[in-house]
């Protein structure tokens, strides 16, 4: 054997390990090129709403469309308050919305804690009709929905936004019964020779374990609820009651939307939303990768 075979085998492991590492970087720029290239696809929207509100209604025609176009608009906003009762809306969105993830988190823990930790006959048979409930459209509730809230002479009122989701979720209630079965059972039996019963064993272990899960259910539940359109529109009458979503289609008129006031407005609706998200993000992201974490 000459004296350059060994240095050819030593190279052969050396440059398959440089093509492999190659194929890595490569591997890895692509995919943060497709992430890059779908925020910008997702964030592109926004970006055009809040242009969209600084501008002036022929400003937001022109071709080809400017960033930002001066003047800048910054009166839009206050224009678009002032359009309609912003306070009295606002202050019902916020009212219902508050109250509606109060009583989803209260309602879908109790169930959850049960359908995870506690025996009865028919449990299984009851948890899978609750979550079959999931494969039911919506708009196949909204007549029954209706005729009960009718019946129960709550028609212009907050009662069927908020009532609802003190009566548990099939969503919430999956969520939640997910995270608890990741909590070892040694935990409970600690408890129960302490003397401690189901309510103080969730109050004290489960609920502050849970908060992940707990704070993605609570933004989930006061998403829905905020961006609630059709809700108010069925239920409600008076103008006194209705909700920002509502208030939105005071810039459409019959021949013609106020485009640069209807994205102001749509800028003031999202805001919350944004601060939210952002506030609850450490435990919304937690919350999302643990719940499916055991089934």
């Amino acid at each position: 054997m000459s004296s350059a075979e060994p240095a050819v085998a030593l190279a052969r492991p050396i440059a398959s390990r440089r093509s492999t590492a190659a194929l890595g970087t490569g591997l890895s720029l692509l995919n943060h090129a497709i992430l890059i290239g779908l925020s910008v696809l997702m964030v592109g929207p926004f970006f055009w709403m809040i242009s969209a509100s600084l501008k002036t209604e022929v400003a937001i025609s022109r071709y080809p469309p400017e960033i930002l176009s001066q003047p800048i608009m910054w009166s839009n906003y206050l224009q678009a308050i002032q359009t309609f009762p912003f306070g009295i809306f606002a202050f019902n969105s916020v009212k219902i919305s508050s109250l509606a993830t109060i009583g989803t988190v209260l309602s879908t823990t109790l169930a959850a804690f049960a359908y995870a930790r506690m025996d009865f006959p028919g449990k299984k048979l009851l948890f899978s009709v609750q979550l079959a409930t999931l494969m039911i459209p919506g708009v196949v509730h909204i007549i029954p929905a209706f005729m009960i809230m009718k019946t129960l002479g709550w028609i212009n009122t907050h009662y069927p936004l908020i009532v609802p989701h003190f009566l548990g979720g099939a969503f919430g209630t999956f969520l939640l019964r997910q995270f608890f079965l990741t909590i070892p059972r040694e935990y409970d039996d600690a408890a129960k020779i302490d003397g401690a019963g189901y309510l103080v064993i969730l109050a004290r272990i489960y609920a502050p374990l849970a908060k992940p899960a707990l704070a993605t259910l609570a933004v989930f539940t006061f998403m829905a609820s905020w961006n609630d359109f059709l809700g108010p529109i069925i239920y409600l009458t008076s103008e006194r009651l209705m909700t920002l979503q509502v208030g939105l289609q005071y810039f459409r008129g019959q021949y013609q939307i106020q485009t640069n006031l209807l994205m102001a407005g749509a800028v003031i609706t999202v805001a919350p939303i944004v601060v939210i998200y952002v506030v609850a993000q450490k435990y919304f992201v937690q919350g999302v990768t643990m719940s499916g974490l055991k089934g």
